[in-house]
């Protein structure tokens, strides 16, 4: 990688020299902030000098990588340091001074992969192992790398509340969470990736902070009582001092990007980042993101997760969006869910027939600005013509297991032959995919919601907000209590373990889907007019076309009770069968489809059968 271009004057800042440490923070609220330096040989209290805009600075000989230290807004407490690279006791201690000059890094060329070669994998650093820590992760990256992944997504790190998380509460925005390894044991894993040839994406939050150890509020005016999120207080993006808080999050942004050496942000909940500026703080921070990927020659993204089905985030910012490079499509999931469980309840009522899947195939969004009788009105736009690559599909996520009732996955209620259905419909879609950890081998661990946080009464509002948002779920016994020992512990999976039966088959399964998408050149065309899709209402089939520079694939998915007998309309050549989830070997009933189609010209394919609940792909040489 190139030398850095980036530098971020905020926090403490190791000299070149290793003389001393820079120390500045923005406090506009009170009229003097002092820095205690409580480690280390130069350990004493000292006084800051005021700058414009209510920044404060002071640089200290003799302190240096591994001291610790505290800041005194005014007259107020101790607080660790809102930009804080590490916080080796939780948010509520010391920040420690870290200089990014002394790691190691070993991935020299890596730059990065385009965005149309990724496959996703999305796992919690606490969970996926026993150990939880990002040295645990590294051993398993070969494991990925077979499966067919090219990036892996980890939800949060930023350090929050206690010793477990999700991440979504973090406070600590600079600072990897000390339990899982600081930020040396993040760079190692990134690092470890980047040898692998694997892509890291890291998931952030710039709409709220946690509520346990927020003290950022003592120092300046980052929150606004103009908005309020479903989380906590709205950031302040577009009141007074907004220019400096928009600072704060978007360096922060370069400084995953730059000092940890990321390849892209998942940026959470982004309509929750309430902003009436003339350019939209997502404007900013992609058109900042995108000059630093111009200066530094990587691949480097953007990724939104968006509740409103608004292809403004992703519109290049000449035709009036923000230019982000991808969002999360959620609305895949719910109609390709519902149509699989028959599922009602919450936003699921807007789903569950054929024609939303047909949709989201299509277009990816279902809604594009029809009623919903989930938010009892009118939601989303329309897609327009943006490549297929710019839109993240999954069958399964965090929040979609996660915020279930009991945490089930799709393999503790669905059958074999379903589960392999929703694999091929996400694998085999025009759009990048997403597994969730443990999803490519059918695990049955639950995925809850878990918490660490130590103020009992915070627990308490934790416990009766979970039992008011699941009180009509269906799942048998108890809530599981956020806050539990056990609720952390049965979230927990391994994936060295070997696979037997049915979770082996699943593996395999996957590994064949994510086996295609090397071999055949139709997954590298995200272009919509270099595809074809149809949808038999009456049959609940699905047909999907891709043509490639050097072949073709056609994919039938069949979501019907019964053997369906079609006739599908495709290009002259002969098509060979490389898939057929109903064949024996995948526990199917016996295959009942030809191995082959030959057609000599448009329109006389023959008639071929498909089996219930299963997939056909057949492949084309152009």
């Amino acid at each position: 990688m190139e030398p850095t271009t980036w530098q971020f004057d905020l926090g403490a800042t190791v000299l070149p020299d290793g003389s001393g440490t820079r120390f500045r923070v923005w406090a506009p609220k009170v009229d003097s902030v002092t820095v205690h330096v409580v480690s280390g040989k130069a350990a004493g209290t000292f006084p800051m000098q005021k700058e414009e805009r209510g920044y404060y600075s002071v640089t200290i000989p003799g302190v240096g990588d591994g001291d610790r230290y505290v800041f005194k807004p005014g007259n107020g407490e101790l607080r660790p340091d809102p930009v804080s690279r590490y916080q080796p006791a939780g948010v509520d201690d010391a920040s420690q001074v870290v200089d990014p000059k002394l790691f190691c890094w070993q991935d020299e060329g890596w730059s990065g992969i385009p965005l149309e070669q990724y496959v996703i994998y999305e796992l919690h650093v606490g969970t996926f192992t026993r150990e939880g820590t990002f040295a645990a992760v590294i051993p398993h990256l070969d494991y990925l790398v077979a499966l067919g992944v090219t990036a892996i997504e980890i939800m949060p790190v930023s350090q929050f509340g206690g010793d477990r998380g999700w991440g979504y509460d973090g406070v600590g925005h600079y600072a990897p969470h000390n339990t899982y390894g600081g930020p040396d044991g993040l760079k190692q894993l990134i690092n470890a990736c980047h040898r692998k040839g694997l892509a890291f994406i890291l998931d952030v939050v710039y709409n709220h902070l946690g509520p346990e150890g927020n003290h950022i509020g003592d120092f300046g005016y980052y929150f606004t009582e103009r908005y309020h999120t479903p989380w906590g207080r709205a950031l302040n993006f577009d009141g007074a001092g907004s220019d400096a808080v928009r600072e704060y999050f978007v360096g922060n942004a370069l400084y995953w990007l730059d000092e940890f050496h990321v390849d892209a942000l998942r940026m959470d909940a982004v309509d929750w980042i309430l902003d009436n500026r003339a350019q939209h703080f997502l404007q900013q921070i992609a058109e900042e993101v995108h000059r630093y990927r111009v200066k530094q020659q990587r691949q480097i993204y953007l990724f939104a997760e968006n509740d409103t089905n608004d292809m403004r985030l992703i519109n290049p910012v000449q035709f009036g969006g923000y230019g982000l490079d991808a969002q999360w499509c959620d609305n895949f999931h719910h109609a390709l869910r519902a149509l699989l469980t028959g599922e009602t309840t919450g936003y699921y009522e807007d789903f569950g027939q054929f024609c939303h899947l047909v949709k989201a195939y299509t277009e990816g969004y279902v809604y594009t600005g029809e009623y919903s009788h989930y938010r009892q009105r009118g939601h989303g736009g329309p897609v327009g013509d943006r490549p297929t690559s710019q839109l993240v599909v999954f069958c399964q996520n965090h929040d979609q297991v996660g915020n279930r009732k009991c945490g089930d996955r799709l393999s503790a209620i669905q059958t074999l032959d379903r589960l392999l259905l929703a694999a091929a419909v996400v694998h085999l879609s025009p759009y990048l995919p997403l597994i969730f950890m443990g999803e490519e081998y059918a695990e049955r661990a639950p995925f809850h919601y878990f918490v660490g946080f130590t103020n009992e009464e915070l627990l308490a509002a934790i416990r009766r907000g979970k039992h008011e948002e699941h009180a009509s779920g269906v799942c048998e016994g108890e809530i599981p209590d956020p806050a539990a020992d056990e609720t952390f512990l049965e979230s927990k999976i391994d994936v060295s373990l070997p696979r037997e039966g049915e979770q082996a088959l699943v593996a395999e399964f996957y590994r064949t889907l994510l086996g295609f998408r090397k071999k055949f050149s139709a997954f590298r065309v995200f272009d919509r007019t270099r595809m074809e899709i149809t949808g038999l209402t009456q049959q609940k089939i699905l047909i999907f076309r891709r043509d490639g520079d050097a072949d073709s694939l056609l994919s039938i998915f069949s979501f019907s009770n019964l053997q369906e007998k079609i006739t599908p309309q495709v290009p002259p050549g002969t098509w060979d069968k490389i898939l057929d989830s109903s064949a024996a070997h995948w526990r199917g009933p016996g295959e009942a489809a030809p191995p082959a189609l030959t057609v000599t010209e448009i329109g006389t394919t023959s008639s071929l059968t498909i089996n219930p609940f299963s997939v056909l792909v057949y492949a084309s040489k152009r």
